[in-house]
């Protein structure tokens, strides 16, 4: 019983919370409630939920400043769900810390999905270890020597390139933003088309994908920016 993942949700609407109560419940997880932002903040405080459910619209704060609060003190996974479905919504509730966002109205499977990759990113993080390699079926990156193997074969990557993977692959499971990704490669958050992820991101994928056209690591969000594969990372000593 204690080993329960513990899911705190912070949704006003009373029917929709008691629906994701019941469903969560009943595959076994533990629930902890809250109405309002302010009482989130304090459950979290006070309660130590593993996953963090999140509507935007509260009736106090707004879900993007929850995220921003939260995020001053942990790194604890937040699926927001939220009946605002403009991509510009998304974006900015992403580049507050959310690690994914599911749009009202939702099915249960999908977001029970979603939970589950939320648990994986929980369990795989792991703050006390050096992460020096990484593994994705036949991809190996090798971070200290800054070498990059798809199975046997060494894949050769431009310094733009590499820093773009990491980027990703630390993200894993994760939407990253457009505007992170501007941030943290280029050093710069604004591009108003995108062309120099777009073009990035090409190169990339024609390097470490067998089929470019049908990405199996790296999938795009449309009009939000990429996900890396969604598969519990394994680190092992250099």
């Amino acid at each position: 019983m204690e080993n329960r993942v513990k899911i705190l949700i912070i949704e006003d609407d009373k029917k929709i919370a008691d629906f994701l109560s019941m469903a969560l419940r009943a595959k076994d997880y533990q629930v902890i409630r809250a109405a309002c932002g302010k009482e989130g903040i304090l459950q979290f405080c006070t309660m130590a939920p593993d996953i963090i459910l999140l509507d935007l619209g509260l009736p106090d704060l707004d879900g993007e400043e929850v995220i921003r609060e939260i995020r001053k003190v942990s790194e604890i996974p937040i699926l927001v769900v939220s009946a605002r479905e403009m991509d510009e919504d998304k974006i900015k509730a992403l580049d507050a810390g959310a690690n994914d966002y599911v749009t009202k109205p939702f099915s249960m499977g999908e977001l029970m999905a979603r939970v589950r990759v939320m648990e994986r990113y929980m369990i795989g993080k792991d703050y006390t270890r050096p992460e020096n390699v990484y593994h994705f079926d036949e991809l190996t990156i090798d971070e200290d020597r800054r070498r990059i193997f798809l199975g046997q074969e060494e894949i050769h990557l431009t310094p733009l390139e590499y820093k773009l993977l990491m980027v990703l692959v630390v993200n894993c499971g994760k939407v990253v933003t457009h505007r992170q990704i501007m941030k943290e490669v280029w050093g710069y958050a604004e591009d108003k088309n995108s062309r120099s992820i777009r073009v990035c991101m090409s190169s990339l994928r024609r390097k470490i994908e067998k089929d470019p056209s049908h990405p199996h690591y790296i999938t795009t969000e449309i009009g939000i920016g990429y996900r890396f594969i969604e598969k519990e990372r394994e680190e092992t000593d250099a």
